[in-house]
């Protein structure tokens, strides 16, 4: 099995948690949190979605899908153009709220196909090419690609706990 082809299994497992964790959810519920200052499934979905996004359409010189799709128009949140939700406040947090759950897997889906059309190109001397010279070490395509796949995989399932608690 070559390094793309356990990526791109990754990155499936991601798109089968974000569609679990949302399915059938109303809105009260998708913006539902266990507290004041915890995010919501909405939330948590959007802001592992976006980091996607931003990463990999950084690291592979591609267009964000949230803009180039017009998937910041059809959320229409009060949050800057480019927003990803590092840093986010709980009031921030308490912005991103949808009507649907379609919205948010149709967004992820978008993202998930842009992924996948990236990493079946790979080979497996890509993964060593530095993305992010802003850290020591810097950053390299595989190191990237391993990382959003971290924090993504948390956050869903963070999604899912939420939605447990339900």
């Amino acid at each position: 099995m070559h390094a793309k082809d356990i990526l791109i299994d990754g990155f499936g497992r991601i798109r089968e948690e974000v569609h679990a964790a949302v399915e059938g959810l109303g809105p009260d519920e998708l913006a539902a949190r266990p507290s004041s200052d915890a995010n919501s499934i909405a939330w948590l979905v959007w802001h592992l979605t976006r980091v996607q996004d931003d990463h990999v359409a950084d690291a592979f010189g591609l267009d964000q899908v949230w803009l180039s799709q017009d998937w910041e128009k059809r959320f229409g949140l009060d949050l800057p153009r480019k927003d990803t939700g590092y840093g986010h406040t709980s009031a921030k947090v308490a912005k991103v709220r949808v009507d649907s759950p379609d919205l948010l897997t149709g967004y992820y889906d978008a993202v998930h196909a842009q992924t996948l059309s990236a990493l079946r190109t790979l080979a497996a001397k890509d993964l060593e090419r530095v993305v992010d010279e802003r850290w020591d070490p810097p950053v390299t395509l595989g190191v990237r690609l391993v990382s959003v796949l971290s924090d993504d995989l948390q956050h869903v399932g963070q999604a899912a706990y939420v939605r447990g608690l339900l």
